[in-house]
């Protein structure tokens, strides 16, 4: 059972991690000029996925302390679907911006 808690404490780290680059790429959006607003409120979307993660780790925990295996393997996988989309979505947003930082202002930008 050690190696369970261990787990799960790794996890709620994790989500700790993702919390803190969540408010670091708030941060620096915040000190660029003109960034849509479209995309500060996709980054605002990261706190509401990041809330159900952690239901659904503390489900999990119950899952895990009454041995229910299949119920445990769906809310991990559940979690690690909402990480991918945090992921692939920053990662969008990233490229996005990285693309057309070198445009100037009166050039159309698009944003994913």
């Amino acid at each position: 059972m050690r190696e369970n808690s261990t787990i799960i404490s790794k996890l709620f780290r994790s989500f700790e991690d993702l919390d803190t680059a969540i408010q670091s790429a708030r941060v620096t959006l915040e000190k660029k000029e003109s960034v849509p607003a479209e995309i500060v409120e996709r980054l605002s979307s990261y706190d509401t996925i990041l809330a159900q993660q952690k239901n659904l780790a503390q489900k999990l925990c119950v899952h895990v302390e009454n041995g229910e295996w299949d119920e445990v393997a769906r809310h991990v996988t559940l979690i690690n679907g909402l990480s991918a989309m945090i992921r692939d979505d920053a990662r969008a947003i990233l490229s996005s911006l990285a693309l057309n930082s070198d445009h100037n202002e009166s050039e159309e930008i698009n944003y994913c």
